[in-house]
């Protein structure tokens, strides 16, 4: 049996990463491909747990190396009961949000240390690594307006506008720096011009 695809969706605040997720797995399914969706931080019981002491600001304040751990903690959670058995059964699992989000959010954001984010991977992923990540980068005002939109701010939606600044240029210069795997979409344009985009990006890897 061959194995599944790993295919990881990132972007900062409000870049439509739900909406286009949805439609990545209708195009898989359309294949005949078989599809798992999960999300990051979370996937399993304790990992969502975990998601939710992050995401919440009524929390005593996180010390950035306690929200570094725990990202991983919940990763390793995450990789060790769904994604690896996933894949290994030949399933494609598409993830909102993986590594590329710890070294945009807590490297680029918190200024944490590239090398020690990078050990970290190493030692949860091995050579656990996404076949393909699809970028959606907006301005982050733009983001950050759709944001508004929804009602309360979790404690990562209600960093200062720096704080995002530093998120997006992580985002892109990871781009830079691996434009084979790492696919960026104008999440500017209309919904049906970036999925259009985003098939386009896929159609390689449904052939």
């Amino acid at each position: 049996m061959m194995t599944g695809r790993f295919i990881t969706l990132e972007g900062g605040e409000g870049v439509g990463k739900t909406s286009n997720i949805t439609f990545i797995e209708s195009v898989l399914r359309n294949h005949n491909i078989p599809v798992l969706l999960t999300r990051e931080p979370g996937g399993t019981n304790l990992a969502e747990a975990l998601r939710e002491l992050l995401l919440d600001k009524e929390q005593e304040v996180v010390a950035t190396q306690t929200e570094l751990l725990m990202m991983f903690a919940a990763r390793a959670q995450h990789i060790k009961h769904v994604i690896n058995p996933a894949l290994a059964q030949g399933t494609w699992v598409i993830c909102d949000r993986f590594t590329d989000a710890t070294y945009a959010y807590q490297g680029g954001g918190r200024h944490m240390s590239y090398a020690a984010i990078a050990w970290l991977e190493n030692f949860v992923q091995a050579n656990l690594r996404p076949d393909l990540t699809l970028l959606l980068d907006a301005p982050i005002e733009i983001g950050m307006e759709r944001v508004g939109k929804r009602g309360s701010l979790d404690r990562f939606e209600s960093e200062k506008m720096a704080f995002f600044a530093q998120v997006r240029q992580a985002y892109l210069n990871i781009a830079q720096q691996q434009p084979q795997r790492v696919k960026v979409i104008d999440a500017t344009q209309t919904l049906e011009q970036v999925q259009t985009e985003i098939q386009t990006v896929l159609q390689p890897f449904l052939s």
